[in-house]
């Protein structure tokens, strides 16, 4: 069970967004919304995991500060996954994940909640694992924390193994800071105590270090494509779709990455694009997908034109491999069976890119009526269900943190299933992406072998 208030159960969800306008940093409450307005796909995902009573919760409710999860004697407390969106010193923006116990053994909601932990492991960028300090080799907690283990390997996630109610053997003369519980591991380890807060500050610095040794999220948007003082102008439709007062993430984001690039950006409709372009150079031009072809139409061939979707493709996923998958898009036919998945939930206008404006494009494009699906939010196929579609058409991820992106679509992979973003797929039934993709010559290859 989880103590879950109004925004906590909206996190639930997959959908942490925004962190509450208090934020607590070590315990402490203080005013910044700098750190608070960072979405969940930018923060460092760690997930911390373990078998029941180990001390999970504890220990995640004294690194946040708070009582996020309900903590009792009681095996099998946590029965969700608690999400709580934080500052973590000296890391920074990060989203700590709270698990159930690995070893539920009630035959109908002990699967589902193993199910639920392993799904958490395709978003985590770090993994903890709990084990109790006081019987760590206990064969029982070994088997479940041995496969625990092995998943994180199988799935490339560096992780730290905290041995917890440390306090319980302080008077021991054979305690020590430095463990050494499997030898062959060859893991950061530390002994901690949730009830004290022995060694929590030492817990989140190896967090920490772990999580810049291995470069997560050290990637750019647009930046790296950029020159001090360049001029990129983006082309923002408002139109039914477009929420009200404000700019949709990937908007704010890439204008944020070239601000960080001490570039500048100039932002107009698309209507306005020709007379924006009389009056400035700039290197390049990015546009909402939904405009691409009359924007490719309005800008001269010496300016780089791509989209706000192509650029998440690259940032979140893999270009190549989903430049790749347009090549499905002309072979659909009446029998085929097409995806479409999103990354975060919306009220659907009208006009929605994903169930409406890209459906009818592609029965426009491939001349046929193929059967279409969608998914959203933290909702996406097993293996098993992916290999009845022919192709995946997904968001461009801006919600998603880049290794939940990257399982998805190592799942398409998997499956045999070609997949493609909204940009890409756009682009392609446009005829316009050899143009969108000139800024990235690598890319440019593979399309010539495969579209």
């Amino acid at each position: 069970m989880s103590n879950l208030n109004a925004g906590d159960a909206h996190n639930k969800d997959n959908e942490v967004r925004y962190e509450t306008r208090n934020s607590l940093i070590d315990g402490s409450r203080v005013r910044d919304p700098g750190l608070n307005l960072t979405p969940s796909g930018e923060r460092v995902h760690i997930g911390f995991f373990g078998i029941r009573n180990s001390g999970k919760s504890s220990l995640v409710n004294k690194i946040t500060g708070q009582d996020l999860s309900v903590v009792s004697a009681v095996k099998g407390t946590t029965t969700d996954p608690v999400k709580k969106a934080m500052e973590l010193l000296p890391l920074g923006p990060v989203l700590i994940i709270d698990t159930p116990g690995f070893d539920d053994d009630d035959k109908i909601l002990g699967e589902l909640r193993v199910k639920k932990t392993r799904e958490i492991l395709a978003q985590c960028d770090i993994a903890v694992l709990v084990v109790n300090s006081i019987n760590p080799e206990n064969d029982f907690n070994l088997n479940f924390n041995a496969e625990l283990i092995k998943l994180f390997n199988e799935h490339s996630i560096p992780y730290v193994i905290a041995h917890n109610k440390a306090d319980l053997l302080l008077d021991q003369p054979e305690f020590s800071d430095q463990p050494v519980w499997r030898e062959d591991l060859k893991a950061e380890e530390i002994y901690v105590s949730a009830l004290t807060g022995f060694n929590i500050e030492k817990l989140k610095n190896k967090i920490a270090s772990l999580a810049k040794s291995k470069g997560v999220n050290n990637k750019h948007l647009i930046a790296d494509l950029l020159n001090i003082n360049d001029l990129v102008v983006l082309v923002i439709p408002i139109d039914e779709s477009a929420p009200k007062g404000r700019l949709i993430l990937p908007q704010q984001q890439v204008i944020r990455d070239i601000l960080d690039a001490h570039c500048a950006a100039v932002t107009c409709q698309p209507e306005e694009l020709k007379d924006i372009l009389k009056l400035v150079k700039p290197k390049m031009v990015v546009t909402d997908s939904q405009a691409f072809k009359r924007v490719a139409q309005d800008t001269p061939s010496y300016i780089y034109l791509t989209s706000f979707s192509i650029l998440f493709a690259r940032y979140k996923g893999d270009l190549k491999i989903l430049v790749q998958g347009a090549a499905k898009l002309a072979s659909l036919n009446n029998s085929s069976k097409v995806l479409i998945s999103e990354g975060c939930t919306h009220h659907r206008q009208c006009g929605d890119i994903g169930t409406v404006k890209i459906p009818a494009l592609i029965k426009k494009f491939a001349n046929c009526e193929p059967k279409f699906d969608f998914t959203s939010g933290g909702e996406f196929p097993d293996l098993q269900a992916l290999k009845a579609y022919d192709l995946i058409i997904h968001c461009g991820g801006c919600m998603l943190n880049e290794r939940e992106m990257a399982n998805r679509i190592n799942k398409a992979r998997e499956a045999n299933v070609n997949i493609v973003n909204y940009g890409v797929a756009i682009a392609c039934m446009n005829g316009i992406l050899r143009r969108s993709l000139e800024l990235f010559p690598d890319v440019l290859k593979i399309l010539d072998n495969n579209i």
